[in-house]
């Protein structure tokens, strides 16, 4: 039974490295200025929160963009210190 609820998680939430914008691939690792210059303005852009960045020498913000829904998808973007770190695409309710 654990195996299919978890199963059936995964299914409702995937990841990605790349995301296609009409003829333009995003990549994990773009900063925020070429995503937006590739897929638009998000539906939604919220601060989640701050981040100590490598060597703890500094605080990164983190922020989540948020476009769609595309055929009963959102795709979530989460960016760190404006680099694009992790495309998760979900169903939206």
């Amino acid at each position: 039974m654990f195996l299919t609820l978890a199963l059936g998680c995964y299914a409702a939430t995937a990841q990605a490295d790349t995301l296609r914008c009409g003829s333009q691939l995003v990549s994990v690792g773009d900063r925020a200025f070429e995503v937006e210059q590739k897929c638009g303005e998000p539906a939604f852009r919220d601060l989640i929160g701050y981040t100590l960045g490598p060597y703890e020498r500094r605080e990164l913000k983190i922020e989540e963009w948020v476009y769609g829904p595309s055929n009963g998808m959102l795709t979530i973007l989460t960016f760190e210190g404006n680099r694009l770190t992790l495309i998760e695409r979900r169903r939206s309710h």
